[in-house]
């Protein structure tokens, strides 16, 4: 019986696994292969084959060249290769041409096929690499698919015999070069299921041209399929990563218009999933179970929905597609819609429109499962870039729209990568994306991640990028802005866009400003995030502020960076003015803003401004304590100007300071940005802390007092004149305010007594006369009669540390040794005016207080005071000189009695002598001149011993005079 009536290729016989023993499918796998291959080596199966072949050429020469052709007849087997000869053969040979083309053809192509086997049987059996032997294999098939396939149909072939016998031999010759063809891919298939990539090629070369014998090739991918899914049966997993591709082909062949391929193509389609459904078996149990469980009927499920698939297949593309999508997995789904796509762009009409539908109704159901998102948008902008008119244009938008409903974020990132601004294509793509509203609130969050970088920004590592291009400037802030504009105006936007106005008012605010930036570098007049702004008010219903924004002439200051942060003011108080009804949202945002780690130093710069408008407007001073909490942590920003900004709202709260409820909080805070590295801070914070100190009520301000007085006193040394002049007189003023509780403040005065007395002769003149100001008042809190010394007409820098000196002795005896350790910091200064200084100041301190003074401290003084005298400014080495001679002075009366030493500082307790100028000190106007003159005297002897006890050692016959004759005597 032949080979096609044995099996019907419409309805392929389907047994399950449970139905049959091991046996019986062994025994059906055994008939589909040629007998031979079950017993012979490959080596000996092609000797066997080329003994086949020799002998048919050698016979039919013999035959043609006998002049009477006796009788001699071929037949051949219809499954066995066994040629043999009749005496009586060969009597119908001589026919018309065309007859004898035919069978020559014929027999062409089977002796073709056997050498083809041959090799290909052998390739297969041998150890060449996997790759190069299909590649080998798939051109020696399409060699033979060509000749195979080109030869009549079965029915031509029929009438070239002009009795039964003929008819009957042609046929049997013509199945079996078919056969011998199918044979030769189900041992392929047989061994390596990898190789049904050969059916997809197959189907692929049957659609370019309509010659072959399309039905016949069907039948043979139909059968080779119905072959593999019952070998596959019981299997774990299955490697056959093209069956995407191939279900696509087939897929396509179920809608063909002939109903016999269309049959065929449905059968093996049927057998394709069978197939798939074997390749994971784990996830296909899973899946069953979530069925089970929810409730849902899947396709494919159950044996018996199994056997009326095929028919389901055939014409419902609804069906097919619901099938492949539940059962392949999805990177065979990737696949199955990615040919799909590149079937679109094929000039066969039919086709493309069969692949539109199929491509659309695989999308509507399961884009879920699709992988290649990026890849595939990519290939939609390029060939519509290509070709703008394309005759699938519509459907390639539809695929993208599609795409974004179930993968928003993969495409709104593709689109992100194309270079800015966007051509006509991509603006058409947004508008895809765009038209399916059930996902815009996932589009604008995926906009507004990117948003939040900075454009122009160099990526750091080209392994951390994610994006597609090979472009390192991160450029997708600004695509997305332009984006915005495509949009936002969408209907179906409207209210996605009323749930994120807060995060998209704040990012568009941020990208005027990075946009900015990039104009200077780039060069582009294009602001699309300001676009996008004025788009965003206009559908959000705000367009009066929009207008009033215009008219105060806010969108050109955002184009020049010293207006930027003004044109941010405008934006907030305009929307306050006109009670945007945005103001819950927009503040709850502003604050979850606050509270977060900003990512750029702009952005806290951007957040403080808006959040302080809309406050101002909205709530009344002081603000609730929420609010203050973010103020107080603002002040000591790493980033400057959120400093000064917290500080300078901080100051406007002044008239409300005392109902502030955590008070003391607020102003450590400022006392904590005296601190800060940046000058600009520090002059900030002291400005506003005097303003809240003039309002704060004495209770509170006695409280604090100290710790404020004590913060004052580093910066009374600061390098920067403005804030050393200031933190000066405000320590003064402080001093007056406080000065009911002036016995709280005494150490801290006495603290800072070395600088005010040093930098009076400093040469800031603001800095001097901040000294003498502060210095009136401290010593008139503590009741000296100096303050008067400190008068433009009295004032004598020697006189004013002689007085200083003797009061302290006298009232604050305790205090004069930490002052010398003080001043001894101020001896290596850069500056030499204080080194002159601190020179005079360390030597009355020590004529004074050396009684206090232990041998060790004087030795560490003697070492501190050595430098000077090789310092080279003259004035000071002589300076230094005298105090070098006071020290040595003082440890030469230094004795090793414990108690000589306790009778020695009762008796200077008791007893004080007068102290007389030891210097004669006089500082110029000019700090370049000499503003001391050493002058010989007869009585600079008597002049020392004045002024202490004892002569000086190896000072030689001077002394060193700064009192000027024509100023008022010495007190002392």
């Amino acid at each position: 019986m032949m080979r096609s009536e044995q099996e019907s290729p419409g309805k392929p016989e389907m047994k399950r696994p449970e139905d049959s023993s091991e046996a019986d499918q062994k025994h059906e796998d055994s008939k589909r292969l040629p007998r031979f291959i079950l017993y012979v080596s490959a080596f000996e199966h092609l000797r066997y084959l080329m003994a086949i072949y020799t002998t048919y050429q050698l016979t039919l020469t013999k035959v043609w060249s006998h002049p009477k052709h006796s009788k001699c007849k071929i037949k051949l087997s219809s499954r066995k290769h066994f040629i043999f000869f009749n005496e009586a053969g060969f009597q119908g040979v001589r026919k018309q041409i065309h007859q004898e083309n035919v069978a020559a053809c014929l027999w062409d192509a089977y002796s073709g096929l056997l050498g083809d086997q041959a090799m290909i049987l052998a390739m297969n059996s041998s150890y060449v690499d996997p790759l190069l032997q299909f590649e080998t294999q798939l051109k020696i098939i399409k060699s033979s698919f060509k000749v195979v396939f080109s030869i009549p149909s079965l029915e031509e072939v029929k009438k070239m015999g002009n009795r039964e016998d003929d008819k009957e031999d042609l046929e049997n010759l013509y199945q079996n070069t078919l056969n011998l063809f199918e044979d030769t891919l189900l041992i392929l298939v047989s061994k390596d299921l990898y190789k049904l990539q050969i059916l997809k090629d197959m189907a692929v070369w049957m659609n370019e041209d309509s010659s072959y014998l399309q039905e016949r090739v069907m039948v043979i991918i139909s059968r080779v399929l119905s072959f593999a899914s019952r070998r596959v049966r019981g299997y774990a997993s299955v490697g056959a990563p093209c069956l995407g591709v191939l279900a696509a082909e087939l897929s396509l062949l179920c809608c063909h218009s002939d109903p016999l391929i269309a049959q065929q193509a449905s059968s093996g389609l049927y057998h394709l999933l069978c197939i798939a459904k074997c390749q994971n078996a784990d996830t296909e149990r899973k899946r069953s179970t979530m069925c089970e469980k929810s409730g849902d009927h899947c396709l494919l499920t159950t044996p018996s929905d199994m056997e009326f698939l095929p028919k389901v297949l055939q014409w419902d593309k609804t069906k097919i597609i619901q099938s492949v999508g539940f059962t392949l997995l999805p990177s065979l789904l990737t696949d199955f819609v990615w040919s799909l796509l590149m079937r679109l762009s094929s000039p066969n009409n039919i086709i493309a429109f069969r692949a539109s539908t199929m491509l659309k109704l695989t999308l509507e159901y399961h884009a879920h499962k699709v992988t290649m998102v990026s890849k595939i948008v990519d290939t939609i902008y390029k060939q519509l870039r290509e070709n703008p008119s394309h005759v699938m244009k519509h459907t390639m938008l539809r695929v993208v729209t599609l795409l974004t409903r179930t993968s928003p974020k993969k495409v709104v990132f593709q689109l992100m990568d194309y270079p800015v601004p966007a051509d006509n294509t991509l603006i058409l793509m947004w508008h895809a994306a765009g038209s399916e509203s059930s996902v815009a609130p996932h589009v604008l969050k995926t906009i507004l991640l990117i948003l939040k970088g900075k454009p122009g920004e160099m990526q750091d590592s080209l392994k951390e990028r994610r994006r597609f291009s090979l472009d390192t400037t991160n450029m997708m802030p600004v695509a997305a802005s332009q984006a915005l504009c495509t949009l936002l105006p969408v209907g179906s936007y409207k209210k996605a866009v009323a749930q994120v106005f807060p995060q998209l008012l704040m990012a568009l605010m941020l990208q005027l400003c990075y946009s900015r930036d990039l104009r200077l570098l780039t060069g582009n007049r294009t602001l699309y995030a300001q676009d996008a702004l004025r788009v965003l008010l206009t559908c959000s219903g705000l367009q009066q502020v929009d207008a009033a924004l215009k008219r105060k002439n806010c969108w050109s200051r955002f184009s020049h960076a010293p207006f930027h942060h003004h044109a941010v003011y405008l934006v907030a108080k305009t929307l306050s003015e006109y009670n945007f009804p945005q103001f819950p949202e927009t503040l709850h945002y502003l604050y979850k803003l606050s509270v977060e780690d900003p990512r750029q130093s702009e952005d806290s710069i951007i957040t403080v401004i808006f959040l302080t408008e809309i406050l101002n407007n909205f709530f009344k001073d002081p603000f609730p304590e929420e609010f203050l909490v973010l103020f107080r942590n603002w002040v000591n920003d790493v980033n400057p100007a959120v400093s000064k900004l917290s500080l300078q709202k901080i100051a406007s709260m002044a008239p409300v300071i005392n109902e502030i409820e955590n008070v003391c909080s607020l102003l450590e805070s400022v006392l904590d940005a005296f601190l800060s590295k940046d000058k600009t801070v520090i002059i900030r914070a002291l400005i506003t802390l005097r303003r809240l100190l003039v309002r704060l009520d004495k209770v509170t301000y006695s409280s604090l007092c100290t710790r404020i007085a004590s913060s004052y006193c580093p910066l009374m040394d600061h390098s920067n004149g403005g804030i050393q002049s200031m933190a000066i007189q405000h320590f003064g003023e402080l001093l007056r305010d406080m000065s009911e509780y002036t016995w709280m403040l005494n150490d801290v005065i006495l603290e800072g007594l070395v600088p005010l007395i040093l930098f009076l002769e400093d040469t800031e003149i603001r800095v001097a006369q901040a000294c003498k100001y502060t210095l009136a008042i401290c010593v008139s809190e503590l009741n000296w009669p100096t303050w008067h010394l400190l008068k433009d007409e009295f004032y004598s820098f020697e006189e004013v540390v002689l007085s200083v000196c003797s009061n302290l002795l006298t009232s604050h005896e305790n205090y004069i040794t930490n002052l010398i350790s003080d001043t001894l910091g101020f001896l290596r200064s850069s500056r030499v005016y204080l080194r002159r200084a601190s020179v005079i100041l360390i030597g009355y301190l020590a004529k004074v207080g050396g009684h206090l003074l232990l041998r060790d401290e004087i030795e560490v003084m003697l070492e501190a005071i050595d430098p000077r005298l090789r310092d080279k400014d003259p004035v000071t080495r002589e300076l230094a000189e005298i105090t070098y001679t006071v020290f040595k002075e003082i440890a030469h009366r230094l004795t090793s009695s414990n108690l000589k030493q306790i009778f020695r500082r009762v008796f200077n307790s008791i007893y004080t002598k007068k102290l007389k100028p030891l210097y004669n000190y006089k500082w110029s106007d000019n700090p370049a001149d000499n503003p001391v003159r050493i002058k010989d005297t007869k009585n600079d002897k008597k002049a020392h011993t004045a002024c202490g006890s004892g002569p000086l050692p190896n000072t030689g016959d001077w002394v060193l005079r700064l009192w000027d004759k024509t100023k008022a005597p010495c007190l002392f």
